[in-house]
C-alpha cells in the first residue's frame, strides 16, 4: 500500500489553488509601503521616515472565537474575516494608533478553497476599509486536529502612533464622563454562551420577537470598526482614555484603561439595549450579572473625557452621525 501526503488528509494541490485565487484579492490591500507580499517566507513593510518624530509600534493579536461555528452552520464565510480585522484594529485604535499591516492564520481539517476564499474576501474588505495592508498569513490543513467543518481564524495587526499621542490611563480623573457608542451587535464575544442557548442551526432561522430580523443574521453582524471616529475625535478633543468593549463586558474592559484607584460608575438604564440581548437573556435565563460580564449590551466603545468637554464632544459625535450615549462617570 502506497502512502502519500494527500492520503493522510493534506491536499497540497488544493492549497496551491487557494493561494493562486487569493493573490489578486490580497494585492488590493497593498500600498507603496509594501515591498514584498504573498509568496516569500516573510513580508516586508517600510515606514515613511518623515511622518513621525518619535514613532511607536502597537500590535495586537486575536481570534473570532466560536462565532466561527455559527458562520459554518449558516455556510456564510464572507464576514468573519472582516470581524477579525475590525476587532484587532479597534484594540490598537483605542491606544491612539493607526494600523499599518495585518497577518492572518487560517487552520482547518480539510481545506475547501471556495470557503477559504470567502474568508479572505472578508479579511481584504476589512483591511481596505481600515486602510491597512494584508501582507501575509498562514493556511494550515490539520486533519488530525480539526474535524468536520471545524476551522479556526486568528490575526495580528501592527500599527503606529506618535509617542506623545499615546493614550495613557493616568490622564483619567474623578468626574470624567463616559460616552459610549453603539455596537453593531454581539461583535465577537459571548458566542459560546449564545450557542449553548440556541443549540441547533434550525433556531438560527428564527425571527427575533417584535422584529423582522432573523436571529442568525443578527448574530453574524460584522464587528464594527471605530478607527475613523476615534482618529477624528483625537484630532479635535483631549480624550483621556478609550475602552473597546470585548470579552469581559463594559466594566471588565473599561477597568483596563482606568487607574486602579478610580471607580467606574455605570448607569445601566442610560440606553436601550438592542432586542437581541433581551432575547438571549430570556431564552437562556441568563442572570443580569452574567449578561453584564459577558456581552457589550449594545455599547461597543467608550470615550472617557473631562466633564468640561463632554457636552461639546457629544455634539461633535452627533455631527459625525454617531449616537453618543452618556452612560456613566469616573469616581
Amino acid at each position: 500500500m502506497k502512502t502519500s501526503y494527500k492520503s493522510s488528509g493534506v491536499n497540497i494541490n488544493e492549497a496551491e489553488n487557494f493561494v493562486r485565487k487569493i493573490k489578486p484579492l490580497v494585492r488590493k490591500t497593498f500600498n507603496r509601503n509594501v515591498i514584498s507580499g504573498i509568496g516569500n517566507f516573510g513580508a516586508f513593510y517600510k515606514i515613511d521616515p518623515g511622518k513621525f518624530k518619535d514613532p511607536v509600534f502597537v500590535s495586537s493579536v486575536d481570534g473570532v472565537g466560536t462565532k466561527l461555528k455559527l458562520a459554518a452552520g449558516l455556510k456564510k464565510f464572507d464576514t468573519i474575516g472582516e470581524d477579525l480585522v475590525n476587532h484587532c484594529v479597534n484594540d490598537i485604535a483605542v491606544c491612539g494608533a493607526v494600523p499599518l499591516y495585518f497577518l492572518d492564520y487560517y487552520a482547518t481539517g480539510k481545506l475547501k478553497s471556495a470557503e477559504a476564499v470567502k474568508v479572505v474576501e472578508g479579511l481584504v474588505r476589512g483591511c481596505v476599509n481600515n486602510k491597512c495592508s494584508l501582507i501575509g498569513g498562514e493556511t494550515a490543513e490539520m486533519p488530525g486536529l480539526y474535524h468536520g467543518n471545524d476551522f479556526d481564524l486568528a490575526g495580528a495587526v501592527t500599527g503606529i502612533v506618535e509617542k506623545s499621542r499615546i493614550l495613557d490611563s493616568k490622564n483619567v480623573k474623578r468626574g470624567d464622563v463616559l460616552i459610549g457608542l453603539p455596537s453593531s451587535g454581539l461583535h465577537t464575544n459571548g458566542y459560546s454562551l449564545v450557542r449553548k442557548i440556541f443549540d441547533t442551526n434550525k433556531k438560527l432561522g428564527k425571527i427575533i420577537p417584535g422584529t423582522k430580523l432573523m436571529l442568525g443574521n443578527e448574530l453574524l453582524k460584522v464587528h464594527r470598526s471605530y478607527l475613523n471616529i476615534i482618529q477624528n475625535s483625537l484630532s479635535k478633543f483631549k480624550i483621556n482614555s478609550i475602552s473597546h468593549i470585548t470579552g469581559g463586558g463594559i466594566i471588565g474592559n473599561t477597568k483596563r484603561v482606568v487607574p486602579e484607584n478610580k471607580e467606574i460608575i455605570i448607569n445601566w438604564d442610560a440606553w436601550k439595549r438592542p432586542v437581541l440581548f433581551d432575547m438571549i437573556k430570556c431564552a437562556g435565563g441568563v442572570p443580569e450579572n452574567d449578561m453584564r460580564k459577558t456581552f457589550n449590551l449594545g455599547i461597543g466603545l467608550i470615550f472617557i473625557i473631562s466633564k468640561n468637554n463632554a457636552y461639546e464632544f457629544a455634539k461633535f459625535l452627533k455631527s459625525k452621525k454617531e449616537i453618543p450615549l452618556i452612560i456613566g462617570y469616573i469616581n
